[in-house]
């Protein structure tokens, strides 16, 4: 029989969200769609999840100090008007009911979102590794990327995947961009690509 702390676990409680279960993704992504509804404004709490957080815009005509002369600056909050700002407070409460319902190894991985979104995936293919361990480093990546619903095209994968090999691979992945329509394949299948010339790069 499941205990009280289990039962919160699975459904949530009203001052907390349901918690992300190891391989109950689809359920969970429901559960707090449903749990969401259920607050204040909860269509645009919906809405912010499903699409993207409120975007400040990068410039704005406002008046200086004295209110005479008009200078460019950034959008600040203090810009915002009323539907804005409220779209701005859901946009937080989202978020933070999505943290407040991930385990502390995926919270980790949320906590350093910021600087990988701003700066790019970090990647290296370690000099002497087995395309077999980079692939499989890889793919642990990607997981994780998909666990904090961060998300890139094809193309940006399969991009990062042969980017960040050693130069001595550099011929194969030209082969591999020819033989192959980055756009419509995943970077699976151009691992199984790369590991067939191995050998190869190995002698190079």
């Amino acid at each position: 029989m499941a205990t009280m702390a289990e039962n919160v676990i699975v459904v949530g409680s009203k001052t907390r969200p349901p918690m992300l279960e190891k391989g109950m993704y689809d359920s969970w992504k429901t559960q707090i769609i449903l749990y969401n509804r259920g607050k204040e404004n909860g269509k645009m709490l919906k809405d912010l999840i499903d699409n993207s957080p409120y975007q400040f815009k990068p410039e704005i005509t406002v008046k200086d100090t004295n209110g005479v002369t008009e200078i460019r600056r950034p959008q600040r909050l203090e810009d915002l008007a009323r539907q804005d700002k409220l779209c701005y407070d859901s946009d937080i409460k989202a978020i933070n009911t999505l943290l407040l319902g991930l385990p502390v190894g995926i919270y980790t991985l949320i906590n350093h979102y910021q600087t990988t979104k701003k700066y790019g995936i970090t990647f290296t293919f370690e000099p002497g590794e087995l395309i077999y361990l980079y692939h499989l480093s890889f793919t642990k990546l990607i997981n994780d990327m998909k666990m904090i619903l961060m998300t890139m095209s094809p193309m940006q994968i399969n991009m990062k995947f042969v980017n960040h090999l050693q130069p001595k691979w550099s011929r194969f992945v030209t082969a591999a961009k020819q033989a192959k329509d980055l756009h419509n394949v995943n970077f699976h299948q151009l691992y199984a690509f790369l590991k067939h010339n191995e050998r190869d790069a190995k002698e190079v």
